[in-house]
């Protein structure tokens, strides 16, 4: 499945005319790429589940939110995909961006609720081996590179600012991603390379997982 170059057409000329009058009179074009972009994303979800869980897949509104925006724009000059997977067994998210420009597939923990990054600390804080093995290996840091996201500039309360680990203890975020140019996007093995690039990450989330669905003892929440 390939996704058409036409498609940065559309969304350069959206961010020129980024207004209801033009947007209604081109709608019918941007339903043709969105109808396009959905079954690239279905697709890429049943792909997925031959070896993950994804119970669904979204494909989120061109509609902006203007209410508590400074840009009162109303129209998005991106596609944002996200597939989510089974929970509470499987942690972690998948995200495609498609825009002029600006393309990437994101994986890991964007906004982590506090108790979810309270127990992925104590688990660094007991020791971060396992996890610096799984993405310092060739294969894994070959495809997604090294890891983001935000973090604090100390320690987290109640966690030792000398800590071994404490580069990985202070982040907010645990994100990986990877870049595409609009020529790449536009491939035919666009979709094998998402699919590969995903069959990599899983030690990742495979361990994270395990993190949130243990208690600071090792036990199964569920």
């Amino acid at each position: 499945m390939t996704l058409s170059n036409s498609i940065f057409n559309f969304f350069k000329e959206l961010k020129l005319n980024n207004n209801r009058e033009w947007f209604l009179k081109n709608k019918s074009t941007f339903k043709e790429y969105e109808v396009q972009v959905k079954n690239f994303g279905e697709e890429l979800k049943n792909r997925l589940n031959e070896f993950d869980s994804i119970d669904r897949f979204k494909l989120f509104r061109i509609y902006r939110d203007v209410r508590f925006s400074k840009d009162k724009t109303p129209f998005k000059t991106h596609f944002g995909l996200t597939w989510h997977r089974t929970k509470p067994q499987f942690r972690g998210g998948y995200y495609l961006h498609i825009s002029p420009g600006k393309n990437f597939l994101a994986c890991g923990f964007w906004d982590p609720n506090p108790n979810d990054l309270k127990r992925i600390r104590q688990e660094f804080e007991y020791g971060a081996k396992e996890f610096r093995d799984i993405i310092n290996s060739e294969e894994f840091s070959s495809t997604w590179g090294n890891i983001e996201g935000s973090e604090l500039k100390t320690a987290p309360r109640n966690f030792d600012k000398n800590h071994p680990d404490i580069d990985l203890i202070r982040k907010k975020q645990y994100i990986f991603s990877i870049n595409f140019s609009n020529k790449e996007v536009c491939e035919p093995k666009f979709i094998n390379r998402l699919e590969d690039a995903l069959k990599k990450v899983r030690p990742f989330t495979d361990y994270m997982s395990d993190v949130l669905t243990t208690d600071e003892n090792g036990e199964s929440l569920f």
